[in-house]
């Protein structure tokens, strides 16, 4: 077997860890498996590996810091998404400067959590991405709403808020962004609207046309930078 692998254990979530910095890697494990039902079956210090033990192992969480030797975590998500593996992504990093923010969330990632989260609140964003839910730290998402990010690019007196929308959002639009705001599945959607699967997938893809949005969590937080939902809750 080779050195940073774990056998599978098939009743928990497999989790995929990519971290430069070893110590960090080795308390991350450890609080994410003392959790529960978690394991990290790879970890790996670069992001060229990462791509490999993803392919290889085919984790059901890849959990990447942004800052790697060889790829960013930003390049192994985009890479990810363009094989069409069926991997959630849940970005787990130091920096809030907005454009490493909105770059990852056009790269497809399901999450977007900052180091300094609560232990617990780390391993349940594991959980939420690997239920299909996307997660987004609240309070960081609070702070680039308000444009209090690091690198923002507004000037003094600037308005916070983006331009308005060509095209208006419907009714119906608003109540599925709402709810997957809340956290909720397609699925969970469907069942809470009386609608299929794929009546709020296609929703969904005119929602994130409407917003220029590539993502769930881009489209949330674009519409709650417009005041159309209310703000996500906090990582539980």
């Amino acid at each position: 077997m080779e050195p940073g692998t774990s056998p599978p254990n098939p009743e928990a979530i497999r989790v995929l860890l990519a971290d430069d910095h070893a110590v960090v890697r080795a308390g991350i494990r450890q609080f994410l498996e003392f959790a529960g039902g978690i394991q990290v079956i790879a970890e790996t210090e670069n992001g060229e590996e990462a791509c490999r033990l993803v392919e290889q192992r085919r984790p059901d969480v890849a959990v990447l810091d942004i800052q790697m030797p060889g790829l960013s975590g930003i390049e192994v998500t985009r890479w990810i998404r363009s094989q069409g593996l069926a991997c959630g992504i849940l970005i787990l990093t130091a920096y809030d400067d907005e454009p490493y923010v909105q770059a990852v969330l056009r790269a497809g990632a399901n999450g977007y959590v900052l180091k300094t989260a609560d232990p617990l609140e780390i391993a349940q964003a594991v959980r939420d991405v690997f239920a299909g839910k996307s997660v987004f730290d609240a309070a960081l998402a609070m702070r680039l709403i308000r444009g209090e990010g690091h690198g923002s690019q507004r000037k003094t007196g600037e308005s916070t808020q983006p331009a308005e929308l060509v095209e208006p959002l419907t009714a119906r639009e608003l109540e599925i962004l709402q709810s997957a705001a809340r956290g909720l599945t397609n699925k969970a959607i469907g069942v809470q609207l009386a609608i299929s699967d794929r009546t709020v997938q296609n929703h969904l893809a005119h929602i994130f046309g409407k917003l220029n949005a590539a993502s769930r969590t881009e489209a949330v937080m674009r519409a709650v930078s417009l005041g159309l939902i209310e703000p996500p809750r906090a990582v539980e």
